[in-house]
C-alpha cells in the first residue's frame, strides 16, 4: 500500500468539514494586479467570462467580505506576514517605500522550514535589493520583476533568480509557464508556488485573441458612475481577465495531469480595487481608496475533500488571515513570527458557526488616510459611518444616528495610528549593496534622485529612466549602503543616439571613483505598438544596453553614489534606466 504525503479525517463535506492538520499539502496562491471584485463572472459580471477562477470557488469557499489594502505592495505585505503592513515597513509602492523590512519573517520562510519547495513567479514589489529581494524572503526559485509595475508586456525582460533574462510572449502566459514547470519540478515533495501576476495592471496590453473578443463587445453592466468610465479600458481590462483565467486553467489542468489536485490548496483573489471606474457591484471607490470598492476583493480557496464545497461565508476576513490560515492548514510552525493581526480561517471553516465567530475590525489604510470595517459598519476615512449590509454603496452616513458606534469606530482608528503608523513621515532606509549571497545589486533610476535637468520619463518612478542629462551641473543619485568592502563591477544600462557619443562619465562613492566613456551608439525605438489604450502618466519603454564603466573600490559604510558627466559631447549624455554593482567574490 502506497505511503501518502497527507493525513486529514473529514467528517463533512456538504456544510463544514473537520479539517485536521494535513502532512505538507501543495500550496498554489494566485495573486491578479488591479483586478477588481466585480471583474469576475463567479460575482455577477456578465462582460465576461471567467469559468477556471469560477470553479475554485465552485469546488471550495468563498469569503464574500474579504478585504485587502488600496494599493499593491502593502496587500502582498499583509499576505506575506500576516501583519498590516505599515508595521513591517511597507508605506508606498515606489521609491523605496514598497521594502518589506528584513527582521520579519514571510510566509515563504514558514513554508521552506518545514521543507517545502517554494517559488515565486511574478510581480513582486516588497523590494529589490538583497535581503529585500524574494530569494532572500524565503523563496528558493524567483522568475519575475521586483517593481511595482513594468512597461513590457510582450517579451519583457524579466530576472531570474538574480540574472536578467528576456520573457517569451505575453507575460501572464510567460509567468504561468514558469510556475507550472516548478510544479512540475516538484510533484514528488511538497511545494509552495506563488503565482502574482501583474495584470489588468496598466498598461492596457493584451493578445489579439482576447482583445478581439472585446474590442467591439457592447458592455451591460456599467460602471457605478458610468460618465467616469472608459468603455476601452473596461474592455482591455476585462480582456486581460480572460487571459487570467485561462492560465489559472492551465495550472489547474497541470495538477490534475500530475495527479496532485486532491493534496493541493489553490487560492486566488486579487490586491486592490478596480485601476478604473468599471462595474463593482455598486460599491464606492476604486483603486486607491480605503472605502469598500477600493478593498473588497473575491476570495476564493479549494482542497478537494479537505474544505467545504461550493460553500460562501460572510465573515469579514482579509489578506492578513493568509499566514495563519495556510499555516494551520499545513501543520506549518510559525516559530519566531512577530504577533500576526491576521486570524486562522480555517476554524470557520470548521464547524465554527458563522453566528459564533467573533466580531472583529480589519483596518484600511492608504497615504495616512485610515478607515475601519466592522462586520456591519465601515467608518470612512472622512469619519463617516455607513451599514454596510443596509448600504453596501455607502451612501447615507449615519454617524449622528449611531453616535456610540462613530465613537468607538473613531477610537480604534487613532488607536491604530498610533500604535502602527511610523512617526517620520519620510522613508530614509539605504539602499543596501554588497551581499557575498547575492553579488549583483540592481540600483534602478525609481531608486534614485534627480538632480538639475535631469527627469524621469514619466511621473510613474516605478518603470521609469532617467531623461534631460545635458549637462555637467547634472547628476543622479542613490543613498547606498555598503555591506562589504569591496572591489565592485559597475555597468550603467542606457541608449544614446549617434550623435550625442562621446561623453565621459564618472561614478563616485565616498571619494572612490570611476571614469567611462559613452562610445558606442545605442538609439533603440520606442516601444509603442503594444498598447490597446493610450498609456496615461507611464513610460514608453525601449531596450537598454549595458556598458561596462570597469570595477570601483567601495568601503563599507553608508553614501550617496553619484554618476555625472565630466564632459556632454552632444545635445545630451544618454539616458539611463538601472546601475549595477557587482560585488567581486575572491576565491
Amino acid at each position: 500500500m502506497k505511503m501518502l504525503r497527507l493525513a486529514c479525517a473529514v467528517l463533512s463535506l456538504g456544510g463544514s468539514a473537520t479539517i485536521v492538520a494535513a502532512e505538507k499539502p501543495n500550496v498554489v496562491v494566485i495573486l491578479a494586479d488591479d483586478q477588481g471584485w466585480g471583474d469576475l463572472s463567479a460575482t455577477g459580471n456578465k462582460n465576461l467570462s471567467t469559468p477556471n477562477i469560477d470553479s475554485i470557488a465552485r469546488d471550495g469557499v468563498t469569503m464574500d467580505r474579504f478585504f485587502v489594502c488600496p494599493v499593491c505592495s502593502p496587500t502582498r505585505a499583509e499576505f506575506l506576514t500576516g501583519r498590516y503592513h505599515a508595521r513591517g515597513g511597507v508605506r508606498g509602492v515606489s521609491t523605496g517605500q514598497e521594502r518589506l523590512n528584513t527582521d520579519v519573517k514571510t510566509i515563504a520562510d514558514f513554508f521552506k522550514a518545514a521543507g517545502y519547495a517554494t517559488g515565486a513567479f511574478g510581480k513582486w514589489h516588497n523590494g529589490s535589493q538583497w535581503p529585500y529581494h524574494p530569494n532572500a524572503r524565503g523563496f528558493d526559485e524567483y522568475y519575475g520583476f521586483t517593481s511595482g509595475h513594468w512597461g513590457e508586456y510582450f517579451d519583457p525582460p524579466l530576472e531570474h533568480n538574480g540574472e536578467f533574462v528576456r520573457g517569451k510572449g505575453f507575460i501572464s502566459d510567460d509567468l504561468t509557464d514558469h510556475a507550472m514547470a516548478f510544479i512540475e519540478q516538484n510533484k514528488s515533495r511538497p511545494f509552495f508556488c506563488y503565482l502574482p501576476f501583474n495584470t489588468p495592471h496598466s498598461p492596457f496590453c493584451v493578445p489579439d485573441e482576447y482583445w478581439n473578443r472585446f474590442k467591439d463587445k457592447p458592455l451591460t453592466m456599467r460602471a457605478t458612475d458610468a460618465s467616469r468610465e472608459q468603455t476601452n479600458v473596461t474592455r482591455c481590462a476585462l480582456a486581460m481577465c480572460e487571459n487570467i483565467d485561462w492560465n489559472v486553467g492551465r495550472v489547474l489542468k497541470k495538477l490534475d495531469q500530475l495527479k496532485i489536485s486532491d493534496n493541493t490548496i489553490v487560492i486566488y483573489f486579487s490586491d486592490n480595487g478596480p485601476n478604473s471606474h468599471r462595474w463593482n457591484g455598486g460599491m464606492k471607490g476604486i483603486k486607491g481608496s480605503t472605502d469598500e470598492g477600493g478593498v473588497r476583493e473575491p476570495f476564493f480557496i479549494r482542497w478537494p475533500g479537505k474544505i467545504p464545497v461550493g460553500r460562501t461565508y460572510f465573515a469579514i476576513s482579509g489578506a492578513i488571515d493568509l499566514l495563519p490560515t495556510l499555516a494551520k492548514l499545513a501543520g506549518v510552525s510559525l516559530d519566531g513570527a512577530k504577533p500576526l493581526d491576521g486570524k486562522d480561517l480555517s476554524q470557520l471553516w470548521n464547524g465554527k458557526a458563522a453566528h459564533d465567530w467573533p466580531d472583529r475590525m480589519i483596518i484600511s489604510h492608504q497615504n495616512g488616510k485610515v478607515s475601519v470595517r466592522t462586520q456591519q459598519y465601515r467608518l470612512d476615512d472622512a469619519g463617516a459611518l455607513f451599514d454596510m449590509t443596509a448600504d453596501g454603496g455607502q451612501h447615507h452616513d449615519i454617524a449622528a444616528q449611531k453616535p456610540e458606534i462613530a465613537a468607538k469606530l473613531s477610537q480604534a482608528v487613532a488607536n491604530w495610528r498610533k500604535e502602527v503608523l511610523p512617526a517620520e513621515k519620510d522613508d530614509t532606509r539605504p539602499y543596501p549593496v554588497g551581499y557575498t549571497e547575492f553579488p549583483m545589486t540592481p540600483l534602478p533610476a525609481r531608486d534614485g534622485v534627480a538632480h538639475g535637468n535631469v527627469r524621469r520619463s514619466a511621473n510613474a518612478p516605478n518603470c521609469s529612466y532617467f531623461v534631460n542629462w545635458t549637462s555637467k551641473d547634472d547628476s543622479m543619485t542613490w543613498d547606498i549602503d555598503v555591506h562589504t568592502t569591496g572591489d565592485y563591477d559597475a555597468q550603467i544600462f542606457y541608449t544614446c543616439a549617434a550623435a550625442d557619443t562621446g561623453s565621459t562619465v564618472q561614478l563616485d562613492f565616498n571619494s572612490n571613483k570611476l571614469e567611462g566613456e559613452i562610445a558606442q551608439e545605442w538609439n533603440p525605438p520606442l516601444i509603442d505598438n503594444q498598447d490597446r489604450v493610450p498609456r496615461k502618466g507611464e513610460s514608453i519603454m525601449k531596450e537598454f544596453h549595458p556598458l561596462k564603466l570597469g570595477t570601483i573600490h567601495l568601503e563599507k559604510g553608508r553614501g550617496l553614489l553619484t554618476l555625472r558627466a565630466l564632459n556632454v559631447a552632444g545635445k545630451q549624455v544618454a539616458d539611463v534606466r538601472l546601475v549595477t554593482l557587482t560585488l567581486e567574490i575572491k576565491k
